[in-house]
């Protein structure tokens, strides 16, 4: 009995992970095409949570979950057309401190429009129970969840490796330079990567919203997690980030199972062992600059 709570903890956990990789995905491409650390991404994710509960009240869950990324993308155009463009060859710090005073802006506008409160979410009926395999027990909902990662995963990594779009993304991640030399302006590309990253954020907002707690900060609690995830596995690397993402959901998941006061810390124990170790992370790549 004991073996089989074990085994559905760490099913939970693949689920948390996949959690985590839909914030930190975006959050690592931003960073490896622009050399910005968003700051603001969080707040992103709340608006796709918030933004698909407005949508389901008339299309429902599945139109809100659909319809919410989209829109989120295309503010995030806007965000990056007006706010980041300026700092892609500025010093660090001031993109640091810029997306850090638009995600506060952006849990205050959440206040305003939706008030302070938790709203609650439901999932929807026809997800709701358990399924049964085997001898395990497992939320359909999470199932559902975990599925949907694998789908959107499968299809950002085809994006990224079997299209044009995505040899000039990765071209210029590593030689931007050289880009540049073959004529190839980089900046169209940096929009779509944005677009990409906070529809990514916003789709995670959107589908978890059922399993969590919608609340303005919740941009900044995830946001923690989301680091986390990209630095153990290090900058740059598409597959690091995934193999971080379900390390850290199924760690969680198994500490909880034995230690549950310690679930929160286990992540930060795992950074600093793969840190010591690895001070890139798992699989980090030296990144260029921007330019």
């Amino acid at each position: 009995m004991q073996f089989v709570f074990l085994m559905e903890q760490v099913v939970n956990g693949l689920v948390l992970g996949g959690y985590y990789l839909l914030i930190a995905l975006g959050l690592s491409l931003i960073f490896s095409v622009g050399g910005i650390v968003n700051l603001s991404h969080g707040a992103f994710y709340a608006l796709g949570a918030y933004v698909s509960i407005e949508i389901a009240k008339y299309l429902g869950f599945a139109g809100g979950a659909i319809l919410s990324p989209v829109i989120v993308g295309l503010l995030g155009i806007l965000f990056e057309r007006f706010i980041l463009r300026r700092f892609y060859t500025a010093d660090p710090i001031l993109s640091l401190l810029v997306t850090f005073g638009f995600a506060m802006i952006g849990e205050q506008l959440i206040r305003i429009l939706w008030g302070a409160a938790p709203i609650p979410v439901s999932m929807p009926a026809a997800m709701k129970g358990p399924v049964m395999v085997g001898d395990f027990l497992f939320s359909r909902y999470r199932l559902f969840l975990l599925a949907v990662v694998v789908v959107i995963l499968a299809g950002i990594w085809f994006l990224l490796n079997k299209t044009a779009f995505g040899r000039v993304v990765r071209a210029g991640i590593q030689k931007p330079d050289m880009v540049a030399a073959l004529g190839i302006r980089l900046q169209p590309y940096m929009t779509a990567v944005i677009v990409l990253g906070v529809g990514l954020a916003a789709l995670g907002g959107a589908l978890f919203a059922p399993i969590t707690i919608v609340h303005p900060a919740m941009g900044a609690e995830i946001l923690t997690v989301a680091f986390v995830v990209v630095v153990i596995g290090g900058l740059g690397s598409f597959w690091g980030v995934i193999v971080a993402a379900l390390m850290v959901g199924v760690v969680r998941g198994v500490t909880i199972h034995f230690v549950p006061a310690a679930g929160a810390a286990s992540m930060y124990l795992l950074m600093f062992l793969v840190l010591m170790l690895r001070p890139r992370g798992l699989f980090g790549e030296r990144i260029e600059k921007f330019e």
